[in-house]
């Protein structure tokens, strides 16, 4: 079925495809009906969005390999409506955008299983379930092989001491037969079921080298037994050797990949199961995903918080660090704030949910490691160019060998072929760049750095020029009305109502900032009309028929405003000390100017002389004027500085950097931020900006600190040095040691020791990003 499928979607080339092999417990039975996660109401704890659009990860069992990879994201992209497929060999998961009005998810599920692939929507239980049952099945044939080759060496003690001289001889082979059958039948069913299924199929796996090197040395043993012939040797204690050392290497690298994921694994483990709903006052357990949008929910002491919503009732410190960075409990109560994941300290209060499951912050985090996980990065591709062709040239060598050494010594030809077959492994090679990406990407989020694309950290690893958005990015982005200069005739407290009237409706730090100042003092805010915002320049909106205009300078002058010269003086002063000036005018008259002050955050100046020091270039981006940008950013070097710039020209800006050669990374905040991240190689949000922004960017910076995006650079520095070492590992490996099992040098046991440990280096290697977070 398997194989008619994948020849009627025009996928043949699949078998050309060389898998990187790996043994898994046997697949759950496929489900006959699908039609159950059709219903919106299923749907929707497993999908991003009930649009039209969606988003899902699907848990799928009996991937093995490369080949397997290959064959599910083309066969996917075979059917109408199916936007992307990305699979990520790591975690066994399947990321699946579709559009639900072409093709429904039940057709999509129903299309894997006939490819012989059982997918499921994923969840951490379902995850962690099934990873459980496959560790528990190969721990319990490592056992029974560990314990045939402790019986099969007093056998080959005796063998190897003078019993194969005499009449003992032969009882000797039977009982290391006897030994031997089970054991490669059980232990080393994974490596014939993977072997077979493929050839079913028609595509080959790394474990066929395994199962005919194990079965070719199994033939010929059972052979001598059963003549009782005295030309040869039996090697039952090599088949049984190298099988237990194969499943002890491939268990170490699961718990060794399990090690290194940790990062993303403990993300998961802070989305508490279930939630105390307050019903009418009554108390109920319920399990997370019965929890809805408004209910009440109750957390005691050292809870996890477990929805994004605002506290209703009661008070207590919160850890939020998982999320903000600050170590520091942060003081909760009524009408604050709260995320899912943090943990409640001594105190116990009522939440009032606002988002839930998919939509919750700390879900938000999980979704973009995911995402992360599954991208492939550029410098993927060489892997999976080269992959493809290692059954290939593994068997070919072993033929090779075979019949190199066939004249001279049979015994030999057999061992040294059987050791080709053995210690050639693409495995390492493989998971050279999906598992550092994926250690990479958890560890980035748990220190703040949520990255979206592997290929973002490919990209930051060669920027050359860093430009910042100056508000709210560089700054604090916490501006405050500092001066406030009225006309003649009118009072401080009537035009700050004005300003801030007219500003109501826009969503500018600016327009907040005087909306805020206004409520703090109390004024009442007038109705309005006609309102328009012109982005980056400032307002217009009629009150009583008088039209207001806030803004800029220029926007003033478009609308027939002038500035006299007293004006202009009050202006220059205010700007030489780093003050913003937003100009009031009604009709054509200047009624006012209200200056607004930000400061510098407080790590930008070192992060600033890190990036100078290394010889990157800087430039600061704002629509402020020449002179405000200069005053605040005066401590920060020798940067390029671009004022006055619209938002609708940063996205230009950029373009011309990268027109001159530079690899740009863009970093901001705001709304008018994103068509330069977009534009950017890299796009670098901070968390407090808008969605839009975060949307736009290909690395949110969650914790809110600009020194992050200087440990950004070098996450995405030791990324791309880690996958270019366990390439050149990897590479290594088998350039040494499949000459020397050529040469019949390295006998069967020792190829299965050493060829795990490739794979063990490559993932250990990996691991080791995680250091840069510790210094």
């Amino acid at each position: 079925m398997a194989c008619q499928t994948i020849y009627a979607a025009g996928l043949q080339s699949f078998y050309n495809k060389t898998p990187e092999g790996e043994s898994l417990a046997p697949p759950p039975d496929t489900a006959n009906d699908f039609h159950a996660y059709d219903i919106d109401e299923i749907q929707a704890d497993y999908v991003d969005s009930l649009d039209e659009k969606r988003t899902i990860h699907l848990l799928i069992e009996g991937i093995h390999c490369a080949a397997c990879v290959w064959l599910i994201e083309h066969a996917l992209y075979k059917l109408p409506g199916v936007l992307a497929a990305d699979v990520n060999l790591t975690a066994k998961r399947c990321r699946i955008r579709w559009d639900n009005r072409e093709t429904s998810l039940s057709v999509l599920m129903q299309h894997l299983a006939k490819l012989g692939y059982a997918a499921v929507p994923f969840d951490p239980d379902t995850a962690e379930g099934a990873l459980a049952k496959r560790h528990r099945g190969l721990v319990y044939r490592m056992a029974f092989a560990g314990f045939a080759m402790m019986n099969l060496m007093w056998v080959s003690i005796a063998l190897y001491s003078g019993a194969a001289e005499d009449e003992f001889r032969d009882l000797f082979h039977w009982v290391g037969f006897i030994i031997a059958t089970p054991t490669l039948l059980y232990s080393g069913y994974p490596f014939f079921r993977n072997s077979i299924s493929g050839l079913r199929s028609r595509y080959l796996t790394m474990d066929l080298p395994i199962a005919i090197g194990a079965t070719a040395t199994y033939l010929y043993s059972s052979y001598i037994t059963f003549t009782g012939s005295l030309e040869g040797e039996v090697f039952f204690d090599t088949v049984v050797n190298f099988i237990f050392v194969i499943l002890i290497g491939r268990y170490l690298e699961a718990l060794s990949k399990r090690n290194a994921l940790s990062a993303t694994r403990r993300m998961l483990e802070l989305q508490p199961k279930l939630a105390t709903v307050i019903t009418e006052g009554i108390q109920q357990t319920l399990p997370i995903r019965s929890v809805k949008v408004g209910d009440l929910v109750l957390v005691r002491p050292g809870e996890n918080i477990p929805v994004d919503g605002v506290v209703t009732d009661g008070e207590s410190a919160v850890d939020e660090s998982m999320l903000t960075g600050e170590s520091q409990p942060v003081r909760k109560q009524l009408n604050d704030t709260v995320v899912a994941g943090s943990i409640n300290g001594e105190g116990a209060f009522t939440v009032r949910a606002e988002q839930v499951l998919r939509h919750t912050a700390l879900a938000k985090i999980i979704a973009l490691m995911d995402e992360a996980q599954t991208s492939k990065a550029p410098i993927q591709t060489l892997a999976d160019k080269i992959v493809p062709w290692f059954v290939v040239i593994t068997l070919t060598l072993a033929t090779l060998t075979f019949l190199f050494w066939m004249g001279s010594d049979f015994e030999i030809a057999l061992l040294a072929s059987a050791s080709v077959l053995v210690v050639t492994c693409p495995c390492a090679f493989g998971m050279a760049t999906p598992m550092s990406i994926a250690v990479a990407s958890g560890v980035g989020a748990t220190n703040g750095i949520l990255i979206k694309q592997g290929v973002a950290l490919e990209s930051l690893s060669r920027v050359t020029h860093y430009v910042f958005d100056k508000t709210g990015t560089l700054t604090e982005g916490r501006l405050q009305l500092v001066e406030s200069f009225p006309a003649e005739g009118i009072s401080e407290q009537s035009l700050l109502q004005i300003a801030a009237s007219a500003e109501q409706q826009s969503e500018h730090g600016i327009a907040k900032t005087i909306v805020s100042a206004a409520q703090q003092q109390n004024l009442t805010l007038l109705n309005i009309s006609a309102f328009y915002a012109s982005p980056g320049r400032g307002v217009e909106a009629q009150i009583d028929g008088d039209k207001i205009f806030v803004g800029t300078a220029d926007w003033m002058i478009s609308h027939d405003v002038t500035l006299n010269s007293q004006w202009q003086s009050k202006v220059d002063q205010l700007e030489q000390q780093g003050i913003s000036c937003v100009f009031v005018a009604s009709e054509q008259k200047l009624i006012g100017i209200l200056g607004l002050f930000d400061t510098l955050r407080d790590d930008a100046k070192t992060m600033i002389a890190d990036m100078l020091a290394n010889g990157l270039k800087v430039t600061v981006l704002s629509g402020d004027r020449q002179q405000v940008v200069n005053s605040v950013t005066a401590d920060l070097g020798n940067i390029q500085r671009l004022a006055e710039v619209l938002p609708a020209d940063k996205r230009q800006v950029i373009q011309q950097l990268q027109q001159q050669g530079d690899c740009v990374a863009m970093v901001g905040d705001g709304i008018n931020d994103s068509p330069a991240l977009i534009q950017a190689d890299v796009g670098i949000a901070l968390a407090s900006g808008t969605d839009v922004s975060i949307e736009s960017a290909d690395i949110v910076l969650s914790h809110n600190q600009l020194s992050q995006v200087a440990l950004a650079r070098k996450l995405a520095a030791r990324t791309l040095r880690t996958i270019r070492q366990n390439i050149v590992l990897s590479i290594s490996y088998n350039v040494i040691m499949v000459p020397l099992a050529m040469m019949a040098l390295v006998s069967p046991l020792l190829a299965a020791i050493t060829m795990p440990i490739s794979s063990l280096l490559v993932i250990g290697n990996a691991a080791r990003i995680s250091r840069i977070f510790k210094r």
